[in-house]
């Protein structure tokens, strides 16, 4: 074998290798106008279309962290109703009552969305998966200005919140936002 093949072939196999160790992926952005980073902002809920409970919350936490790194430092918490268990789930009227909740404050975007998927696979490996969707709402009349979807799986060796961390990075990198 010649020395280009030999070169060849392995370049093949380590671009397999790190394709292989990525895990799998799959996101859509629609990109909408620019967004004002210095503008007050608020997290909605996530609502939670998994079956694991309290998924919307804990991709709301990462979510904050990730909107404080690409420098939105006005960002409030809504106020969310208090569940009565683990899979109580309010949905659209949590979200209705957090825009409400906005519109009092002043605040001029919102972010919210669903956890669609948030688990891991049956079978040897358990690997993690998980669907997110996300949306930026202009808070005073309820209309789309950004959104994104995903789903993201790991290896065995992955946590569900690594890999919804990463997924979520992904998509709000795509977040076009003005400083």
């Amino acid at each position: 074998m010649t020395c280009q093949r030999l070169h060849l072939r392995n370049l093949m196999v380590i671009t397999g290798l790190l394709w292989l160790l990525g895990g799998c992926a799959v996101t859509d952005v629609h990109r909408g106008s620019a967004l004002d980073a210095s503008a007050s902002w608020a997290m909605l809920p996530v609502a939670n279309h998994s079956e694991t409970p309290m998924a919307g919350q804990r991709a709301e936490a990462g979510l904050t962290t990730l909107l404080h790194q690409r420098g939105i430092s006005s960002l409030a918490m809504a106020p969310r109703a208090t569940p009565t268990g683990l899979l109580d789930l309010h949905g659209d009227r949590d979200l209705q009552d957090a825009l409400s909740w906005a519109q009092q404050q002043g605040i001029r975007y919102g972010i919210t969305g669903s956890v669609d998927e948030w688990h891991y696979k049956t079978g040897l490996d358990g690997e993690p998966a998980v669907g997110v969707s996300l949306r930026v709402l202009d808070v005073n009349n309820g209309e789309v200005l950004w959104s994104a979807s995903g789903a993201r799986s790991g290896w065995g060796f992955s946590t569900t919140s690594g890999v919804a961390q990463k997924l979520m990075g992904d998509l709000v990198g795509e977040l076009p936002l003005n400083r």
